[in-house]
């Protein structure tokens, strides 16, 4: 699949930013870390990167996210392209947890941004960040270390992630579907589905799929190559159609979303989405394990 060159980001965008960023701060960090030597930690001989990650440019970056610049860069440029706010995008997510969970698995999970926020909010709970990249892992794992975090960093497919069956009582991703292709995303909301408990909950935070409908040109800032397929889909129908109930989406300051739902209880019986059937409030409802209510 060819990729645009020419995005809004790199004619306008990219040069005001790195006017921000401390670029020699990044050089010695990064050249500070034997980077290969630290990937070969996470590196697991079962995971099989796919093409439609090896084979795209991802925010203007040759060869996307397998390598040592991707993970140092995508912090710095991170916290002023998302609006209004990174933290506050991302504390969205956590805010729509409605579960008590005693373990977590954070699927894409890149620098470890959101699951470093997971842990602090459920620190009682496991929590383990999972990612195609070992160059992120090795910038996740090294943030966790400084913020004194105890997560688990995982080497893995979000596709096939070989944890067993209903192990995790939440499975969140973020900015992660609309890099990957319609039937990617799907996988990844069945394998989610098949990894949470009787009751456990999915938190999906991303781009708004309404917003990016009817603004075109928001497709065009940054070299997306799934994006435009992201914004013509469905996260809800998605969700839906791997089996989730109470299934809604909330609207994040107009550019993201977060969309959730629920593991039914009668997963062999499974009713598909509809927007009414279950009020996403009122979880505790759905018997759910993770509220220590036995079905």
């Amino acid at each position: 699949m060819a990729v645009r060159q020419d995005t809004i980001w790199e004619r306008f965008l990219s040069p005001v930013v790195r006017l921000l960023i401390d670029e020699d701060g990044l050089r010695r960090y990064a050249d500070s870390i034997d980077w290969e030597k630290e990937c070969d930690r996470f590196r697991r001989d079962d995971v099989i990167i796919p093409s439609y990650y090896s084979s795209q440019n991802f925010h203007g970056i040759t060869g996307g996210y397998l390598n040592a610049g991707a993970a140092v860069s995508y912090d710095p440029i991170t916290q002023y392209v998302v609006p209004p706010n990174e933290t506050i995008v991302r504390q969205a997510l956590i805010d729509a947890v409605k579960v008590k969970p005693r373990r977590i698995l954070d699927l894409g999970c890149g620098t470890g941004s959101t699951t470093l926020m997971l842990k602090r909010a459920f620190p009682e709970a496991e929590v383990i960040g999972l990612d195609l990249s070992p160059y992120m892992l090795v910038r996740a794992e090294d943030k966790a270390r400084n913020a004194g975090l105890e997560i688990v960093w995982r080497h893995g497919n979000a596709e096939k992630t070989s944890f067993r069956d209903a192990s995790f009582d939440l499975v969140t991703a973020s900015l992660l579907l609309h890099e990957t292709p319609n039937e990617v995303s799907l996988a990844i909301l069945q394998e989610s589905f098949r990894l949470l408990v009787t009751g456990g909950q999915v938190l999906i935070l991303d781009g708004n799929q309404k917003t990016l409908r009817q603004l075109q040109w928001l497709n065009d800032v940054f070299e997306e190559p799934y994006i435009r397929e992201y914004a013509a889909g469905s996260t809800e129908a998605n969700m839906g159609a791997a089996g989730f109930e109470a299934v809604r989406s909330q609207d994040v300051w107009w550019i993201n979303q977060v969309t959730g739902g629920v593991k039914p209880i009668a997963t062999e019986n499974v009713r598909r989405y509809t927007p009414t059937s279950v009020d996403n409030n009122d979880l505790e409802g759905l018997g759910s394990p993770a509220f220590g209510i036995i079905a």
